[in-house]
């Protein structure tokens, strides 16, 4: 979400944004589990990235301009290795390759830790000559993916599949790199250290965000979470979930709750409902607080304040009878939320807000027949049908997005 707000804000900017998001599917993680469970290694990662792609346009992200699958891009890993075993910033071990820490000087600089100070990451110590190093390429190992390098066969490093997939995409520099603050240390100090030591500039600029917790501790990513982002959106309607989301500083921790996430929709029912009592189309220009609040390293707490501030005043003036700023302050709300991806009139949102209406007029008619019959367990399956309706309306929003026109509700 905070890097969705940050596309759109480039772009608001009139900046060419070039959006690379890399697909990590295969890494130590998705093989151990594949080996634990019999299944092959992709019938865990493709469900999982399906998932991630519909919720994800759910919620309303832009679409990136490539998205990378690692599996996809291994003659371009082998050819950095190369390089780095070339450059001797890499050495082999018996089929692995090591990225040797202690010749790039400048290691350390991103997550403001000294070298000499750092114990190794990495559980599998065969055949490192420094216990910092960090592997490059694993080689083969019973019942794993492998692929053929020049120095035998096997698999890349996680590491290593980032730095290949930005260098085809991006190029040898670009400027925003971006990632959980949580991959400071070591996956991006790492990332660094490769590029650069193979000749890469790299990214000029970091943004981390925060993590999102619930009850003080990380939301495991599995399908079957509670608060995984799809389970929620069977309750919480996405533009909702959204604002609760984009509401804090990106760079600030985030306890998930219900209950603030109930605050949160009650927030943005009240900007909603001004604005589709107006609704004036959005202003050619942001509020100057609004922008300079963006403009301050995303400040969206400040900038929804002017939003809110917007609201107050267009009510305001509703209620003493001037529709004319009534429809200056929903201009400039509109603008605002646009930025923002939470213009209710917007054409997926809206689009959403009407199968719910219909969803919610089908239980209406459902629940009358059952409690006038009074059939036992007919309240029941009405419910059941509500359910089913709710969360299949998601879906129907993804692909008639993807369709690129309306429902015939």
């Amino acid at each position: 979400m905070n890097f969705d707000i940050l596309h759109r804000w480039l772009r608001h900017l009139n900046y060419q944004v070039l959006f690379c998001r890399n697909v990590t599917d295969i890494e130590d993680k998705i093989i151990s589990r594949s080996l634990s469970e019999g299944v092959h290694w992709w019938r865990i990662t493709d469900p999982v990235y399906r998932s991630f792609t519909r919720t994800y346009e759910a919620l309303g992200c832009l679409p990136p301009s490539v998205e990378p699958l690692a599996t996809g891009h291994i003659p371009e890993m082998i050819e950095l290795v190369e390089q780095l075993l070339g450059s001797g910033n890499a050495y082999e071990a018996d089929g692995d390759v090591y990225f040797s820490v202690d010749s790039f000087p400048p290691y350390g600089a991103l997550s403001g830790q000294r070298p000499d100070q750092m114990r190794g990451t990495e559980e599998n110590s065969h055949g490192k000559r420094d216990p910092r190093d960090f592997a490059l390429w694993k080689r083969a190992r019973p019942g794993e993916p492998i692929w053929t390098a020049p120095w035998g066969e096997g698999r890349p490093g996680w590491h290593l599949e980032c730095s290949a997939m930005a260098r085809k995409y991006l190029g040898r520099e670009f400027d925003i790199h971006g990632g959980g603050a949580n991959l400071i240390f070591p996956h991006h100090e790492n990332e660094i250290a490769q590029s650069r030591a193979a000749g890469d500039e790299f990214a000029r600029f970091w943004i981390h965000n925060g993590p999102v917790t619930h009850r003080g501790e990380k939301i495991r990513k599995v399908v079957k979470n509670p608060m995984a982002v799809h389970t929620l959106l069977r309750r919480i309607r996405p533009v909702e979930l959204r604002y609760y989301l984009a509401a804090a500083h990106y760079r600030s921790p985030m306890e998930f709750s219900v209950a603030a996430v109930e605050e949160a929709a009650t927030a943005f029912r009240r900007v909603e409902r001004f604005v589709h009592r107006v609704a004036e189309r959005p202003a050619d220009r942001l509020p100057a607080q609004f922008s300079e609040a963006m403009a301050n390293d995303l400040n969206v707490p400040q900038a929804l304040s002017r939003v809110h501030a917007a609201v107050n005043e267009g009510n305001a003036a509703l209620d003493s009878g001037d529709p004319k700023l009534a429809a200056e302050k929903c201009g400039e709300v509109r603008a605002m939320l646009e930025i923002l991806g939470l213009d209710p009139l917007a054409e997926n949102w809206a689009r959403e807000t009407r199968l719910r209406e219909v969803a919610g007029a089908v239980l209406h008619v459902v629940r009358n027949l059952a409690e006038t019959s009074a059939a036992e367990g007919e309240l029941d399956r009405a419910h059941a049908l509500h359910h089913q309706i709710d969360s299949a309306l998601i879906g129907n929003v993804v692909i008639n997005r993807r369709m690129n026109h309306r429902l015939p509700v």
